[in-house]
């Protein structure tokens, strides 16, 4: 049986393998704006938190030209970035058995909520989905602490009375963080890009050290 009623996935390192994508997008960005590139050798710095959020914090970009940045990347990323992502070995069989057993699935991403449908349509899974919420351009929903409400109600559920039956998976300590902010259960995903400790210090208590491990922690 089926632990949950409602299953949030992020995207990024959770679903998709898609560094390169992200990488090659940013890379493009700082060097269209004639700024020095930084170390982007460490996934965990920008793989998860807001675009917006990345140019300013790894970047250090004024607010000016984080909104630059973030324009610059989503042009290059629409354009070849979105190409570059893979799904998980594990992954596909984890959300049929979750389409099975009656569960409702949503992707629950930072990412522009475009390029998130976008990109669930390439990986060959929207089929799978019930909704694929992700944030808007005017960065009024780009955390996951305002995702997550905003994903179980678009797969019909209430935050407030639905709790116990919700569980959000991810990568990152934002995911860990997000989930515990909304008091809804964490599962994260040791073979994406965040790091273990950082999700523990959020509360991250149970982890998958591979996709298919995903199956053994939703189901009884």
């Amino acid at each position: 049986m089926i632990k949950y009623k409602y299953v949030l996935f992020d995207l990024d390192g959770t679903l998709s393998e898609s560094a390169k994508g992200i990488r090659m997008s940013l890379e493009y960005a700082i060097n269209k704006l004639g700024k020095p590139l930084p170390d982007l050798d460490d996934y965990t710095l920008y793989i998860g938190p807001p675009l917006i959020d990345t140019f300013r914090n790894v970047c250090g970009f004024s607010e000016e030209d984080s909104q630059s940045g973030v324009e610059l990347y989503r042009g290059f990323y629409e354009e070849k970035g979105k190409y570059q992502n893979k799904l998980y070995d594990g992954i596909k069989q984890v959300l049929e058995k979750l389409k099975a057993e009656g569960a409702k699935i949503a992707v629950c991403s930072s990412k522009y909520e475009k390029f998130a449908k976008e990109i669930i349509e390439l990986l060959g899974v929207s089929d799978l989905f019930d909704a694929v919420c992700g944030s808007t351009l005017d960065g009024s929903r780009k955390d996951k602490k305002d995702l997550i409400p905003y994903a179980v109600k678009s797969l019909g559920g209430n935050l407030q009375t639905d709790r116990k039956c919700i569980v959000m998976l991810g990568d990152t300590h934002f995911d860990a963080k997000g989930a515990r902010l909304c008091g809804v259960d964490f599962i994260a995903a040791q073979y994406g890009y965040g790091s273990c400790e950082a999700m523990k210090m959020e509360g991250a208590q149970v982890f998958a050290k591979t996709p298919f491990d995903l199956l053994k922690l939703l189901f009884v």
